[in-house]
């Protein structure tokens, strides 16, 4: 099943009885979308990559700016003006040529959302605007789609993974969108470079988690923390009956764009 280079390449994963050969067998039939090539993206497209994900989706319509190299990794200094899902898919393909990377160089919105994700198992949100956010919820949520969401601001991030069915989805959180202006975007408050990394992280581990069915995932706890106080905090969350989209008698059902969407930076909503 493996060629010697693939044992050899994946062999601290093999060895792990939580994953072992037949678990990176499940890593390589496994597909996941990633919404977002920004400073969540990079490091959850790399860390996918490297793991051996087999097919790795990946929509942003935004080029490579100089200020994001303070914290996008998949994007150098050489990528300025280039798409940031060819920038990605390079790094990618280079850390692992085994892997197949579909690019969609296009925003997220309701007309497309749901052939995008489609044919994957599993999404993770690294968008970095509200309209986006509650647009993927909805679309995992109306097609069944298991999902992490996550989101980051200054030195604060949080994330949690939502399985549509079972668990609180981000709406249970977060019903609606904040008003125009409540939370300050990234020219104005900044983020601390090395933040991405870390919720990022944690939203590709998710990913594999499920892909393995291996661990507990992350649903019904909003994970919080703060780079400042080097502090996690974890958050219950209950699904909640009058959730507009998950709850007992929904209000929302089928997908739309909300029009006061914020164009923020990697948002954190909820400060721990």
């Amino acid at each position: 099943m493996f060629s010697e280079e693939q044992i050899e390449r994946y062999s601290r994963h093999i060895m792990l009885k939580e994953v072992g050969g037949k678990g990176q067998k499940k890593l390589f039939d496994g597909k996941v979308m990633i919404i977002g090539a920004g400073g969540l993206g990079s490091p959850i497209a790399l860390y996918l990559a490297a793991a051996g994900i087999g097919t790795i989706g990946i929509a942003d319509a935004d080029c490579v700016d100089l200020s994001n190299l303070q914290r996008q990794i998949a994007h150098h200094t050489k990528d300025i003006g280039v798409p940031k899902v060819f920038s990605a898919k390079e790094k990618m393909t280079a850390m692992n040529p085994e892997v197949r990377i579909n690019t969609y160089e296009t925003w997220v919105n309701a007309d497309n959302i749901t052939d995008i994700i489609k044919d994957y198992d599993f999404v993770i949100d690294g968008t970095d605007n509200f309209a986006a956010k509650f647009l993927i919820n909805d679309a995992c949520v109306l097609t069944g789609k298991p999902y992490s969401h996550g989101g980051i601001l200054q030195f604060d991030g949080q994330t949690i993974t939502v399985k549509p069915g079972e668990s609180a989805c981000y709406r249970c959180i977060f019903p609606t969108p904040p008003p125009k202006d409540a939370i300050p975007t990234c020219s104005r408050a900044g983020v601390i470079g090395v933040l991405p990394g870390v919720i990022g992280t944690i939203q590709a581990t998710e990913a594999i988690k499920f892909l393995l069915g291996a661990g507990d995932l992350l649903i019904d706890r909003l994970l919080t923390y703060n780079a400042l106080r080097m502090k996690f905090r974890e958050v219950p969350i209950r699904k909640k009956p009058k959730c507009p989209i998950c709850g007992d008698n929904p209000t929302i059902t089928e997908l739309k764009d909300e029009l006061e969407a914020l164009n923020v930076c990697e948002i954190g909503e909820a400060k721990g």
